[in-house]
């Protein structure tokens, strides 16, 4: 089961690519380097949960071409008690220019129950191009990749929106393009081990795979503050169900005044 990867997707989702209208408009306002979030994958079978993995984000200041960039490292794996089940070593990263929060290059490392894939892009947002391992591809203005699309998304303004309203963006993947959208379902409080939180909710409409039942099925709660940091995912899958907790964070950009009620 892949782990990262199903934390990564549920952030956002994939149909064929469409052209975009604000797309390169968004800055950045909710995170810093220095800032870490870690995550917990719960797999539920009837009433029991069990712990099989954790994935922690990283973000760090450096620079790439001559550019300022946030260096987004996202680290995945499996617990060893679960490992002898499916091991999953998962690293994703991102090098995000500070000022457009458009990527530079992305790496995928991932060894998946003895799967490997390695793959390295770097993109020309200039020229609309991803020069990828496998060769060179023509991409949208302002194009995302798996890791930065989560970023992306931490920086929409959902005051804009209003409930059922679906916010699009692409994003370059396994060599191709896809149109990633979310639909927002407005905002709700949710209990977490550090308290309740007010949250917003959305939606992200998933293909099924093998892992995924399709449709919108899966429900994925953001803290409701500047810092938009993931606080509950909740989805189907093929055999059973998951959620994914945010268990520990550091060295947030903003207070994390969304947390009403600590426990």
């Amino acid at each position: 089961m892949r782990y990262l990867l199903l934390i990564i997707i549920s952030l956002t989702c994939i149909r064929p690519a469409q052209a975009q209208t604000d797309f390169c408009s968004i800055r950045n306002s909710s995170f810093n380097a220095g800032e870490t979030i870690t995550l917990k994958v719960f797999y539920a079978l009837g009433k029991m949960f069990i712990g099989a993995g954790e994935a922690t984000f990283n973000c760090s200041l450096e620079k790439f071409a001559g550019r300022d960039v946030f260096h987004i490292v996202g680290d995945g794996k499996t617990y060893k008690a679960y490992d002898w089940f499916f091991k999953v070593r998962d690293r994703y990263e991102t090098y995000l220019d500070t000022a457009t929060l458009q990527p530079l290059k992305f790496v995928r490392n991932v060894n998946e129950g003895g799967y490997k894939i390695y793959n390295n892009v770097v993109f020309n947002q200039a020229a609309h191009q991803a020069i990828s391992t496998t060769g060179t591809y023509t991409v949208p203005p302002c194009v995302q990749d798996v890791i930065s699309s989560i970023y992306y998304a931490r920086n929409i303004d959902f005051s804009k929106y209003n409930e059922g309203d679906k916010i699009p963006f692409a994003m370059f993947l396994d060599d191709q393009v896809y149109n990633i959208y979310v639909r927002y379902l407005g905002k709700e409080n949710v209990k977490t081990k550090f308290g309740t939180f007010r949250a917003i909710k959305f939606k992200p409409l998933l293909i099924k795979g093998t892992v995924f039942e399709g449709g919108e099925k899966m429900t994925v709660w953001v803290s409701d503050d500047g810092n938009k940091i993931p606080l509950r995912i909740e989805s189907p899958i093929s055999v059973g169900s998951v959620v994914v907790d945010m268990i520990n964070y550091g060295n947030l950009r903003h207070p994390l005044t969304s947390l009403i009620k600590e426990r």
